[in-house]
């Protein structure tokens, strides 16, 4: 049982819940499929100590496999966001591709109506929670740490955008979804809305689905999904990880909210520096804190063809590229997109900052998907519509 296709050559018919996909989950190769008991005795029956995070599509738990080795388990409830197409997304977009970036799936559960991921166990949970979260963590993040999880992640989306084919854009690059091993090498993880893109086209048109403060302005507006949205979501992540804070907080005072605004005000006084974790006590390279911040304004530009690609993001953190600052424009403000969103829907009332947490942002987008150039459906509208979800990522 160490694939899908032997799964599915001894049995006759595919599980409950997955006909339409008997085709296409018997093509996946190199996953071992897990039995729902097997799973159900390595976390003790799903048990809550053994709970480790909790997302927007179900809970993981800390898994003993057969042999002793640790793994993720991650449970798609039966009421999350994520169906089995994207859970189908998540299986072939990860299961032929390894990277020392990207997170590690080793297998699948889809007994029954059961949908379970199972990953590599990474040691020291995500970013959102070891650095940005309100939790206590013992590790301690120093500058040369950040740097090393910058220009790690870069790397990883680099891969994505430039190596594999087709082209992966993963959609939802944000702190919940990077997570740290135990020399804290980064792990990009949750392919579930990712989607491909064809050598041959510029972008796809597709539903709106991501989380609020990372996605890029014409994907959140016109749906038109290309791999610059992936660097707009990189670039705030650069700046939280500099700057030590999530990219959206209400209890600020108004012109420090959002994070993207306030970088550029600051950058525009030449006074970057004000804006680096205050957590190293001043240890840092204050020159390259700054370098940083800059890059990460370069990939939040608000005009899409202005944003560097990743190989040049990986280039300029890592300095074999120096940065052109004459390059550097506003970038597409949160600020912005918010007034849009509140005048879109003037009857609905949404607190999408009052927290850190960052909400899960949804809309229907005009345009179509076409299933030649995605793995993703989008039932698309001739009309816009805009909505928020009350879900918090919290892995």
């Amino acid at each position: 049982m160490g694939c899908f296709s032997f799964f599915f050559r001894h049995r006759p018919h595919s599980p409950k819940g997955f006909p339409e996909f008997e085709d296409e989950l018997s093509e996946v190769q190199n996953l071992k499929l897990y039995s729902y008991k097997e799973l159900k005795a390595a976390t003790d029956d799903f048990s809550l100590a053994n709970k480790i995070g909790e997302g927007g599509f179900g809970p993981v738990y800390l898994g003993k496999l057969r042999h002793g080795n640790q793994a993720a388990i991650k449970v798609l409830s039966a009421e999350s966001r994520q169906g089995a197409r994207e859970f189908l997304t998540e299986i072939k977009v990860i299961s032929d591709i390894e990277h020392e970036n990207l997170a590690k799936l080793i297998g699948c559960c889809v007994e029954g109506d059961h949908r379970i991921l199972v990953y590599d166990y990474i040691e020291n949970n995500s970013l959102a929670q070891t650095l940005l979260g309100s939790g206590h963590s013992s590790i301690q993040f120093s500058w040369r740490t950040r740097t090393k999880i910058c220009i790690g992640i870069a790397r990883g989306l680099a891969f994505l955008h430039e190596e594999v084919r087709p082209h992966i854009v993963h959609r939802d690059i944000k702190a919940s979804n990077i997570l740290l091993d135990k020399d804290l090498t980064p792990k990009i993880s949750d392919f579930g809305l990712a989607k491909l893109i064809p050598a041959n086209m510029t972008h796809v048109s597709t539903r709106v689905a991501g989380t609020i403060g990372y996605l890029a302005p014409e994907y959140a507006i016109r749906g038109q999904l290309t791999r610059r949205a992936d660097v707009y979501s990189f670039g705030v992540l650069l700046v939280e990880i500099v700057s030590g804070r999530c990219n959206t907080n209400s209890l600020l005072p108004a012109d420090e909210q959002y994070i993207l605004e306030r970088v550029w005000n600051l950058y525009e006084r030449n006074e970057l520096v004000e804006i680096v974790d205050t957590a190293m006590y001043g240890d840092f390279d204050a020159e390259e804190a700054c370098k940083y911040l800059k890059i990460g304004l370069l990939c939040t530009q608000d005009n899409p063809k202005l944003r560097p690609v990743m190989s040049t993001v990986v280039k300029m953190l890592s300095g074999e590229m120096k940065i052109d600052e004459t390059q550097i424009t506003k970038p597409g403000l949160i600020s912005d997109f918010m007034d849009l969103k509140i005048r879109s829907n003037p009857n609905k009332t949404t607190d999408a900052t009052n927290d850190p947490k960052k909400n899960t942002f949804n809309t229907t987008s005009s345009g179509s998907d076409n299933a030649e150039h995605s793995l993703l459906s989008s039932n698309a509208t001739s009309q816009s519509t805009m909505t928020f979800t009350d879900v918090w990522d919290r892995h």
